[in-house]
Order: structure tokens, then C-alpha cells, then sequence
């Protein structure tokens, strides 16, 4: 197995890229897979979530075709330049966390129940009747949980574009959470407090809309859902540029033929992204969202994200253990209680997925599986030529002389016979 001791950057691949490392070369291929067709699946979910915000705004908005629309124009713009990418982005989050701010505010005007409500676990039929909830519906739910909290680690994908990346990424990583959770748990509990009925903002297909109209007008609803829109635009972009770089970095691990691999690891030279896998992942997301359902995609995105965190979580005691991440600027603090909780928690939250509905382990089991099938079929019979892991450039390798970012580590290993790389250009 290659290991990563060097003192350069991450690599661009995101989680895949260290559990190969770290955990071997197989589990990262199996890892890669399953994390491949998660990102398809998520793209596909959050687009098709649009039109449920634009039919506020713009009458007989068809979600389904709404959310396809969105797909493409999203690769398209995820194909830009990241800086370009950054502020487009950084200006969509501006509307997201105004939108945000209206939420939390209209919530905590008009509190209508007590705190301690909060703490007691409940659902509501479709007439608004409210029931108690025991641990084991919790802890299914789990999974959707994760699912909205995910995202905050997606700058690891975009470590060969970033300066000084070692010491960063860990740093950005916190913040993103730290954000994440402040930005997501505050809204949510100005609009629980604050829902006239808890009953029929819980029962409501569009609870967030319910809201909005009931604690302020049918105009602010309006403008808040094309806000919400907008963020969830943004969201589709970032999962893209995620999954364009993922797809990218794996061709340059050579994980494919060779007419492939070098077809999805091809640079456009002044955007400087992975154009062709960038628009791949959009199209196959495009064709996902418009022929499966979306009760169906929910489904299947249920426990990839478990086992996703599981593997990370795994990597994190492996690597202290047998020293491939000794080389990291990033230390756990209390090394090895973290990844020991996630681990035992998300066992149990995978039981009652399993009892619940066996699919959603089913379809992340069966990706690992397949991924692994590839990995010994294909990969290591040719494991001199094949899924080669490229060695880490150093940091300064990540901009050009006049400062622009740019794709691939600077020096790769190339395997016999094989040609030089030239993503790295500058």
C-alpha cells in the first residue's frame, strides 16, 4: 500500500484519497464508488427541491423539471474557474443567510411553547395529531440528520487549489462545522418555538413555507422561497465542483482504461478545472433526477453518508495506530475518543436503518461491494500501473507566478510505461 508521509498538501479526492492511504487501497476504491454515486443521488435530491420553493414564486413550476434545470445549469457554472466559482457562490450564500436571519427572527417574535419542547422527540399524523417517538425512530432519522449537516469537510476536495493547504484544511474544516451547526440549529428552533401549530408545521409537505406565511405574508414567503432557492442553487454548485474533482482525481489515480482515465483527467487549460468530469457528474445527475423518484433517491442516499463517516472514522484511529497520518500539521484532541463515538453510535443508528428499511444498508453495502469487486478484478491485477495514488506536491505548487489556482499535484508518480502528467500547469 502507498502511504502518504510527505509534507505536501491533501489530495484532491476528498475521503477516498485518505482511506486508500490509510486503510488501503482497496477500501479507498470501494470507498470512491459508493461516495461517487452518494454525490449523484444528493445533487439529484437537493435540485429537485427547487420547485417545491419556486412554485411559491412562479405559479405551476413543475419541481421534477425544475430540479433537472437546475442540474445543468449548475455544471455548466461548476465548470468556470474556482475563483469565479467562489464568488458566485459566496454571493448566493448571502441571500441564503438573509433568508436564514427572516426564519430566526419571525421564530423568536412570536414564541409560542416552551423550550423544553425541544427536548421531546415527536411526529404528527397527517391531520397535525402530535405522538411521542422512542429512541430507535430517532436514531433512524439519524441518517437524514447527517444528510443535512453534510458538506462541511467538501474543502478537502479542493486542497491542490488552496494555499497552504496542510495547515488550512483542518482549520476550515471546524469553522465550516462550527457555522454549519449555528446556521442550521438556531433557524430551527426560532421556527419550532415559533410555529402557531407544532402539529401542522410538522404535518405540512412545505413546513418552512407554513411558516413564513402564517408568521409574516404571502409576499414574504415569496421573496424568503426564492431565497431558499437560491441556497439550494448554491448547494447543487458545490456538490458538483465536489463531485467533478472526485471523478477527476480518481481518473488521475488511473482507475479506468486508459482512453477514460485520461478523457476524465483532462485540465482545460485556462479555467483550469476538470471540465470533462465536472459536466459528467451533472449529466448523470441531470438523467438520475429526471427518471428515479424522489422518495426513492432519499432512500437510496440513506446510508451511504452512515458508512461514509464510518470509514473516516476508522481512518482517523488507523492512521494514529500505524503512522500514515504522522505527518499531519492537525492533531485529534483526545485521539481516540471521537472516532470510538462515531463508530458506536452510527452501529446503532445502522441497526434501526436495517429494521426500518433494509434497503438503504442494502445499496451501501452492495456499492462498497461492487467497488471492492472492481478494485481486485481490474485494479490489482495491474496494481503497478493501476490506481497509483499520486504523491503529494508542496503547497507552492498550488498557484501559478501570477496567483491563480490551479488543478493536480505538481509532481505524480507515474507508473512504468506510462507518461508524465500534465495536469499541473502553470
Amino acid at each position: 500500500m502507498s502511504t502518504f508521509r510527505g509534507e505536501g498538501p491533501p489530495i484532491a479526492g476528498g475521503e477516498y484519497s485518505f482511506a486508500a492511504r490509510v486503510l488501503g487501497k482497496a477500501t479507498g476504491f470501494a470507498l470512491f464508488l459508493m461516495n461517487a454515486l452518494s454525490i449523484i443521488l444528493i445533487i439529484g435530491v437537493i435540485a429537485l427541491g427547487t420547485g417545491q420553493y419556486l412554485a411559491a414564486a412562479v405559479s405551476g413550476a413543475d419541481s421534477k423539471w425544475v430540479g433537472v434545470g437546475v442540474i445543468v445549469l449548475c455544471a455548466i457554472i461548476a465548470v468556470l474557474n474556482i475563483r469565479t466559482n467562489a464568488w458566485v457562490t459566496g454571493t448566493c450564500l448571502v441571500f441564503e443567510m438573509a433568508a436564514l436571519v427572516v426564519l430566526t427572527v419571525l421564530g423568536f417574535f412570536h414564541v409560542s411553547r416552551p423550550v423544553s419542547v425541544l427536548f421531546h422527540a415527536q411526529t404528527a399524523d397527517s391531520h397535525g395529531v402530535l405522538t411521542g417517538v422512542g429512541l430507535g425512530l430517532v436514531a433512524a432519522q439519524m441518517a437524514t440528520a447527517i444528510f443535512a449537516y453534510n458538506g462541511y469537510g467538501a474543502s478537502i476536495y479542493f486542497a491542490e487549489e488552496t494555499r497552504n493547504a496542510a495547515r488550512g484544511i483542518a482549520k476550515a474544516i471546524l469553522w465550516s462545522l462550527a457555522i454549519t451547526v449555528a446556521a442550521e440549529i438556531i433557524p430551527m428552533t426560532a421556527v419550532v418555538l415559533g410555529a402557531p401549530s407544532l402539529g401542522a408545521l410538522i404535518s405540512n409537505p412545505a413546513p418552512m413555507q407554513y411558516f413564513i406565511t402564517a408568521r409574516g405574508s404571502s409576499t414574504l414567503n415569496t421573496i424568503v422561497s426564492l431565497a431558499i432557492a437560491i441556497a439550494i442553487i448554491n448547494a447543487v454548485v458545490a456538490i458538483t465542483l465536489q463531485g467533478g474533482r472526485t471523478l477527476y482525481s480518481s481518473a488521475r489515480d488511473r482507475a479506468y482504461p486508459d482512453p477514460i482515465s485520461n478523457f476524465f483527467r483532462y485540465v482545460h487549460p485556462r479555467l483550469q478545472t476538470p471540465l470533462p468530469a465536472t459536466l459528467f457528474v451533472g449529466a448523470v445527475a441531470a438523467i438520475v433526477a429526471a427518471i428515479v423518484p424522489l422518495n426513492s433517491l432519499i432512500i437510496a442516499t440513506g446510508a451511504t453518508l452512515v458508512a461514509l463517516y464510518v470509514i473516516v472514522a476508522l481512518s482517523a484511529i488507523i492512521g494514529r495506530i500505524n503512522g500514515t497520518s504522522s505527518h499531519a500539521h492537525y492533531r485529534m484532541p483526545l485521539w481516540p475518543l471521537a472516532p470510538v463515538v462515531v463508530i458506536l453510535s452510527l452501529g446503532y443508528v445502522t441497526y434501526e436503518l436495517w429494521k426500518g428499511n433494509p434497503w438503504q444498508v442494502i445499496i451501501a453495502v452492495g456499492a462498497l461491494a461492487i467497488g471492492y469487486a472492481y478494485y481486485y478484478v481490474y485494479l490489482y491485477p495491474q496494481r503497478a500501473t493501476r490506481w497509483t495514488m499520486p504523491a503529494a506536491a508542496h503547497d507552492e505548487h498550488a498557484v501559478d507566478d501570477a496567483g491563480a489556482l490551479v488543478m493536480g499535484p505538481a509532481t505524480e508518480i507515474s507508473p512504468p510505461g506510462a507518461s508524465n502528467a500534465t495536469e499541473a500547469t502553470s
